[in-house]
């Protein structure tokens, strides 16, 4: 099958393209890009799509990397494509953060490729990964972070900014990729740092895949079929567990998600681990926090059992706590505790009230219950309302300040019921306590409730609260 026949029969089968496509190929001269290039400019017409190119120099190589714009902008004059280029300080940057060179030039990159797509009609970025980089991708992440989305390698498409980001040239290997460009008669210019090992990329590409080639000539394109068949499965894994997600896992605020610990447990391992994949996609937006074994499996390991309290730190100041068989993950905002649970009135006329844990509370006559104010999570306390004396109301905690538990003589003092249920020491100030007119402590929101409380109704209690 010769090359181009190759590159036609991917995209079909990965349905990269349709008529009237505005590409903007990124273009940074050497050989898998200028043949990209080519390529589409080649087959444009056949096609029928509009073609732009965008080339950034990182200005690392002083003259050399000058020299590599100049090339593709002669290519683009001669072949009348339109290029958007610049420059950007790589080095000034790696002084200000003192970051990883390859992370901080592909996010620089990826920026402005970002701020032409949007500033063009262009629908399409294309980059020139081919199954090399395939090959390359999954050793590597068999050995730092061997997830099921990382083992799944470079995906043919996937969404980039709102639009489509594709890689038409998957399919084919970086040998493929040099002889079309002799064929085609074209030069290109070689990035000298790829000749080092420097980099773990060009590590594994001089040492690790020659032995594996050596076993099986054909390595590539073998690990070019099983990430294949991993996305496909995956894909379908994937649509399952987002069905699952919706029923299992509750949504409080863009920073506030929580679920059942026991419901979670009921799901299938395989999708479990989609579950906290979709979660960790919803909080970050960087693919390596993502894409962490760690935090996947320490996410995991919190949701083993419902019993105790236990917390663990993310990225980005989330925190992800298991407490009364539910696990909260929520943003960690101390600061936000005491003036914002001050005065937060619960009456029937008020409806529901949310705390800022992303709880919600709400108290109604019990010959007013009905199914609508009913989640499958919500939790029921029955009282008699003349014992507590409506409305009910929200605050934090002061020094001395007791509850009344069933069992007891004498009310057990907050400081030690804290200690007891093992709440963090940082939000022991601002946990939400229900508070009765007379200024007394009757409930530990989501810990402990008071006395007048029962989780089934008693022959005098004509009132519920729902927690939720």
């Amino acid at each position: 099958m010769s090359f181009e026949i190759k590159v036609k029969s991917f995209i079909e089968e990965q349905q990269l393209l349709k008529q009237d496509d505005h590409l903007l190929i990124a273009v940074s001269g050497g050989v898998d890009s200028m043949a990209l290039l080519q390529y589409f400019v080649q087959t444009q017409e056949q096609w029928n799509i509009q073609v732009e190119a965008v080339h950034v120099d990182h200005m690392l190589r002083g003259k050399s990397s000058a020299e590599d714009r100049a090339f593709v902008q002669k290519y683009c004059d001669e072949n009348g494509v339109y290029l958007h280029a610049t420059e950007i300080a790589i080095p000034a940057i790696m002084a200000l953060e003192n970051g990883n060179t390859q992370l901080i030039c592909r996010r620089e990159r990826y920026r402005y490729f970002n701020e032409i797509l949007q500033k063009t009609n262009a629908n399409k970025l294309v980059t020139a990964h081919h199954a090399d980089d395939q090959l390359e991708s999954v050793l590597m992440a068999l050995t730092k972070n061997a997830t099921m989305n990382s083992m799944q390698g470079i995906r043919p498409q996937r969404l980039f900014e709102g639009k489509s980001l594709i890689r038409p040239f998957l399919t084919v290997t970086k040998s493929e990729i040099r002889e079309y460009l002799l064929r085609e008669g074209l030069d290109y210019r070689e990035d000298a740092s790829n000749s080092k090992d420097t980099y773990v990329r060009n590590r594994f590409r001089h040492h690790v895949v020659p032995l594996l080639e050596a076993e099986n000539p054909r390595v590539t394109e073998q690990v070019t079929h099983f990430t294949k068949q991993l996305q496909e499965d995956d894909t379908f894994l994937m649509t399952l567990a987002q069905d699952v997600f919706s029923q299992t896992i509750k949504r409080s605020n863009e920073n506030t998600y929580s679920m059942e610990i026991k419901a979670f447990q009921l799901v299938p391992l395989a999708l479990q681990r989609r579950l906290i994949l979709i979660l960790l996609n919803y909080l970050y937006k960087d693919s390596n926090t993502i894409q962490s074994y760690a935090l996947l499996t320490s996410i995991l390991k919190l949701c083993d059992t419902t019993a105790g309290y236990a917390e663990i730190h993310l990225p980005e100041d989330f925190l992800a706590i298991r407490r009364y068989g539910k696990l909260m993950i929520q943003k960690n905002k101390p600061s936000e505790g005491l003036t914002s649970l001050e005065k937060k009135i619960i009456s029937t006329a008020d409806g529901w009230t949310t705390l800022i844990n992303g709880e919600r509370l709400c108290i109604v006559n019990l010959h007013d219950l009905s199914s609508e104010l009913l989640t499958d999570t919500a939790q029921l306390f029955y009282f008699n309302a003349s014992k507590l004396h409506l409305p009910l109301y929200i605050r934090a905690r002061k020094d001395g300040d007791r509850m009344l538990l069933k069992g007891m003589d004498q009310p057990k003092r907050l400081s030690r019921l804290f200690i007891d249920e093992k709440i963090p020491l940082n939000e022991r100030n601002s946990w939400p306590l229900l508070i009765s007119q007379s200024d007394e402590v009757v409930a530990v929101i989501g810990v402990r409730m008071g006395i007048f409380f029962s989780t089934t109704p008693q022959p005098n209690d004509d009132t519920v609260l729902i927690v939720d």
